[in-house]
């Protein structure tokens, strides 16, 4: 339990340093920074810096908190780089990118075909590339009075998302849940008002784990009927956190950081698996490679019934260009995304409530971005 206080204060202290959108790297780092989350000056030392001036990104928050550790860590050693990432959402960060605006993006789904044929225009002579970056599990947060423990499963999970499950007595929660006291309080289900790829990946769980219960497509846009919404991460969780019979989806990182109680899930295993990184980390182990070359899209098992394996998860790309990179940000693009892919940018994500990524995806990750030009 103590060290699971400890982890939890770490995680609040390094969710609070970007207090804005935007994540800067400056070259106000400490060359003594023992930052506990970053891996201290050992991390930073352990950096090949290249390059230098300023980079734009965007995308993803759901790797917020991650990029909030990275940036830190990477500015105690590379001083003449600066950094500007905005975490936007996935769907804006990709625009932005296939733009030219940016050097590389932040995106919780892969890139779509049509995607990948936008960016040969800024790739010039290459092509967008996926390259997983943050692992970790999709919770469900909630928020009901008097009760502390909760299983849901993808059947009601649909069902309360797509408004009908509407109050927190009922019977199909009840069944799952004989020993609580659940209350006749009214459901309020919260999702994003962004595109998101959180919300693509917690709505392709639904779609693969309960069909009939979630009748719409996966995507980032959000497809269920009723239902609030609200911007980002940030925002469904502080709705949570905040409104009594509240329930909605974001990173673990965020109900660890906000004290919020998250949902066991009742995938068909032997017993319910709760959201920790460990049980994301055997359901991402699953995964399959489905991209070519050096690019890595990754599928996931949604509908896993593996023993301890929890099959919300998420895995965040950074988008960037095989070939075709401007030579202006090419050496620092490839500096930070080096530093990130590594042992040590890797192994710092744990106690944020990321999982690393399995040793052979983070092997490939990183010949992937070797070979950027």
């Amino acid at each position: 339990m103590k060290l699971q206080r400890k982890n939890r204060l770490r995680a609040i202290t390094a969710g609070a340093l970007a207090v804005s959108g935007v994540l800067v790297l400056t070259a106000c780092g400490s060359d003594n920074n023992n930052d506990s989350g970053g891996g201290g000056s050992k991390a930073a030392s352990n950096i090949k810096c290249d390059g230098k001036g300023q980079l734009l990104a965007s995308g993803s928050s759901a790797q917020k908190n991650a990029m909030d550790l990275w940036i830190k860590t990477y500015g105690a050693a590379c001083k003449d780089t600066k950094l500007n990432y905005k975490a936007t959402g996935s769907g804006a960060g990709i625009q932005e990118f296939l733009q030219g605006k940016t050097a590389f993006a932040g995106s919780d789904s892969a890139l779509k075909p049509e995607e990948v044929k936008s960016s040969e225009k800024i790739c010039k002579g290459g092509k967008a590339i996926d390259l997983p970056m943050v692992g970790g599990p999709i919770a469900v947060g909630f928020n009901v009075p008097g009760v502390d423990k909760l299983t849901l499963n993808a059947d009601v999970l649909g069902k309360i998302f797509n408004s009908e499950i509407k109050k927190w007595d009922d019977p199909a929660i009840k069944a799952l849940n004989k020993d609580a006291k659940l209350p006749s309080l009214k459901i309020q289900a919260f999702h994003r008002s962004d595109e998101s790829g959180t919300t693509d990946n917690f709505t392709k769980y639904l779609k693969a784990a309960a069909p009939k219960a979630w009748p719409h497509e996966p995507g980032k846009a959000w497809e269920g009927k009723g239902g609030q919404s609200a911007d980002g991460s940030s925002g469904v969780s502080s709705q949570v956190k905040q409104v009594s019979g509240a329930i909605s989806y974001f990173e673990l990182s965020y109900a660890t950081a906000n004290s919020i109680k998250t949902v066991d899930l009742d995938t068909g295993a032997s017993a319910p698996v709760q959201a920790t990184v460990e049980n994301a980390s055997k359901a991402i182990s699953e995964a399959k490679i489905k991209g070519t070359g050096s690019d890595l899209a990754l599928d996931l098992a949604y509908d896993t019934k593996a023993d301890g394996a929890y099959p919300i998860t998420l895995v965040t790309y950074e988008i960037a260009c095989d070939k075709g990179n401007k030579a202006s940000t090419l050496a620092p693009t490839k500096s930070f995304l080096t530093y990130i892919a590594s042992e040590d940018g890797q192994t710092s994500l744990k106690e944020l409530g990321y999982a690393p990524l399995p040793t052979e995806i983070a092997n490939k990750v990183r010949e992937s971005v070797k070979s950027l030009s």
